[in-house]
């Protein structure tokens, strides 16, 4: 079957389900992924992962990397490390992660896959928990800001330690992975060290009264509007290519690159322009075919392992459950509220299982891994609103918001 004829086929299915799934509430890439499985090996075997495929997926790895790195901003990233943000942070990344490497010393696997597994289960989905809070109408309360702060903060960490670990060779144990972190961690200082620098310098002009936005716009005005996009995506892939020359993956480089791309850096119009043409780019095409190429990769008989699968799924959930409640309870929180927020934080997906799709691509772990993994995403995903309705009804959300309004108007 012919590339074209593939890709017509996989963006009907996944578009379809991905609609399917968002009109009963949940994210359109539990559809997509669906479609994929559907299609694929798996199931009823029309498609099946190509180098052509891949070579799409791969494009599309770096656009919703892109995208991820759009929405953030260096500003919030600090101003989410201050006061308790940053210790819940380090709880629901660090429970979960030591929860999954437990999982893969109990099932003997080597140190690489320890990391990867505990890497995926750690990861907070920010796309999914942004959307969940908007539509709950609960982005500008606690549980909100703590959510949003934490999945930021475990998202960068995330790239930190996969970029890392990408740097390293292949190895089975933890002493060698020991020896080789001292050289990683220097190559991902010089890589933020340049990103900082950056970013250090642009403030700089700034205060200095130096028009930043003039620059984008004399490069508009030189080769057209429609050239923005190019230009952009040109910045970001100069920091992707330092990135891959120091060993690590294309896509760190490229995620702190778009770290650097903030609003203040372009005219409002035209950073609009520029939000609609990645989102019409990522979220109708690039990113339904990646999130359903996953599923094309989804080995049923990879999981020969009912015992491995149930048991990342019950770690994955209750480690990052438990993180939550512990630390909003050291914030202050009420039990029900702590709860909440912890089924919030359970929600994985977008980054997760972009780690889970390049450890899998680079050999770092093996298919029954990465179709747990996928599961596990699914899984999670699906059961977050479905929780928070249970520990926070309707009517105890209506209290809730009125409160925090009524709180906000006070303190204006």
């Amino acid at each position: 079957m012919s590339l074209l004829t593939s890709l017509l086929i996989l963006i009907v299915a996944a578009r379809l389900l991905g609609s399917v799934f968002t009109r009963f509430g949940q994210p359109a890439m539990i559809g997509e992924m669906l479609a994929g499985i559907l299609l694929g090996p798996a199931i009823f075997g029309v498609l099946d992962p190509s180098p052509a495929l891949a070579g799409v997926a791969e494009l599309a790895v770096f656009l919703v990397i892109l995208s991820a790195g759009l929405e953030m901003r260096f500003d919030d990233i600090v101003s989410a490390m201050k006061g308790g943000g940053f210790k819940l942070a380090v709880i629901s990344f660090s429970i979960p992660f030591l929860g999954g490497v437990g999982i893969a010393w109990l099932y003997e696997l080597d140190a690489m896959r320890s990391i990867f597994l505990g890497l995926c289960i750690s990861i907070t989905a920010l796309p999914v928990a942004a959307k969940i809070l908007e539509n709950l109408g609960l982005l500008d309360t606690p549980i909100g800001r703590y959510t949003i702060a934490t999945a930021i903060i475990n998202d960068v960490a995330a790239m930190m330690v996969l970029g890392m670990v990408l740097a390293m060779p292949h190895m089975t144990s933890l002493s060698d992975v020991a020896s080789s972190l001292g050289i990683a961690m220097v190559k991902l200082v010089a890589l933020i060290a340049m990103v900082l620098a950056f970013n250090h310098g642009l403030g700089w002009l700034e205060r200095r009264g130096v028009n930043v936005k003039v620059v984008p716009e004399r490069l508009v005005s030189w080769f057209g509007a429609e050239a923005l996009f190019g230009i952009v995506v040109l910045f970001v892939l100069i920091f992707g290519s330092v990135s891959e020359a120091l060993g690590f993956h294309f896509v760190i480089g490229a995620f702190f690159g778009a770290l650097l791309l903030d609003k203040r850096h372009f005219l409002a119009s035209r950073y609009d322009e520029l939000k609609l043409t990645l989102g019409s780019l990522t979220g109708g095409f690039l990113a339904p075919v990646f999130f359903a190429y996953l599923g094309l990769e989804f080995d049923m008989d990879a999981l020969k392992s009912p015992g491995f699968v149930i048991a990342v799924l019950a770690v994955s959930i209750f480690t990052k459950v438990f993180a939550g409640m512990w630390g909003g309870q050291a914030l202050g929180m009420s039990r029900r509220e702590s709860l909440g927020l912890g089924f919030m934080l359970n929600g994985r997906g977008v980054m997760e299982l972009v780690v889970a799709s390049i450890a899998y691509q680079k050999g770092f772990i093996g298919p029954g891994i990465y179709s747990t993994l996928v599961l596990m995403g699914v899984v999670t995903t699906m059961l977050t609103p479905w929780l928070f309705s249970r520990a926070m009804p309707e009517s105890r959300l209506v209290e809730y918001r009125q409160r925090h309004a009524v709180n906000r108007s006070e303190s204006v």
